[in-house]
């Protein structure tokens, strides 16, 4: 697995022996291929991982995931960001700073798009009531776990625990302090929050794949503040909603299920309670997100 990525030289561990990485750098065909953290790559050459020994990458295995952004919205040019990771943590704190729902659902949105599971991590919540955030999102049906500085973090670790996920979110909302925990000899720098522009400041500056000690993988990646979603096909994310998902197939072609409409059979299945309303609004909320500035 790809566990690193700095200026076209990719750190690699060919194992589950943490000690043991290597560096490689793409070769011939490969050049031209897009490699992130997270990529499961065959390397050639020197593999011994000693000072100075530099591999070369011959080969990506076919992507089960991947987490991708754009630009922006009207830009389709798709930058991945992490591969075949199993579970996309969005942490949100919610306080210092302020909660972005808008955000929240474009990572919802990425992750049902991408093929991962989403959780959802509340952090600062000895700081802030996280009611209101737990019922927007309760319709949608994963996993919303809380945080705070001295709570047990059993719950999300039982969710981690051999399976690759990735932690996504703003800057300063404490990613990188429960990936800390999570992560003990990890040491991810830590920044505080602006108390001008209550945002965050960049302390993790590139993605890194990490080994959680009860087995499994957690990536940390660098705060965002943007989230383009212009590769973002909408029947991928319908396909999350399998509920939602049979009752589309009755809709005229090229409805986007966006409005409510008599001509929306996801409409027809509400009034005929065959689909529940709460659901098809959080839906519509999340395909609607590519469309709405953050």
């Amino acid at each position: 697995m790809v566990v690193g990525v700095d200026r076209g030289r990719y750190t690699c561990r060919p194992g589950p022996t943490p000690q043991r990485l290597v560096a490689a750098v793409r070769g011939g065909s490969m050049r031209r291929t897009s490699v992130v953290v997270g990529d499961r790559v065959a390397l050639v050459g020197d593999v011994s991982g000693t000072s100075g020994a530099l591999a070369r990458l011959v080969r990506r295995e076919e992507r089960t995931s991947v987490l991708r952004r754009t630009p922006d919205d009207t830009d389709p040019a798709e930058r991945p960001i992490v591969a075949n990771a199993d579970i996309l943590v969005i942490v949100c704190s919610v306080t210092d700073p302020a909660p972005r729902p808008g955000l929240i659902d474009r990572c919802l949105v990425a992750a049902y798009d991408g093929g991962l599971s989403p959780v959802l991590c509340l952090t600062k919540t000895d700081l802030a009531d996280p009611a209101p955030l737990i019922e927007l999102y309760r319709p949608l049906g994963f996993p919303v776990l809380t945080t705070r500085p001295d709570c047990d973090l059993d719950p999300l670790l039982a969710l981690l625990t051999d399976r690759v996920s990735v932690f996504f979110g703003h800057s300063g909302v404490g990613k990188s302090s429960l990936v800390n925990r999570l992560v003990p000899a990890a040491d991810r720098a830590i920044g505080e929050v602006n108390a001008v522009t209550g945002r965050g400041r960049h302390t993790s500056s590139a993605a890194v794949a990490l080994l959680l000690p009860a087995g499994g993988t957690v990536i940390d990646t660098p705060g965002v503040r943007s989230f383009g979603l212009g590769a973002v096909a909408p029947n991928r994310v319908l396909r999350a909603f399998s509920d939602l998902a049979a009752a589309a197939e009755h809709c005229q072609p090229g409805c986007e299920h966006l409005a409510p409409s008599p001509d929306c059979a996801l409409d027809s299945a509400v009034r005929d309670g065959a689909a529940d309303a709460a659901r098809l609004a959080s839906l519509r909320r999340l395909l609607a997100a590519r469309g709405t500035p953050l």
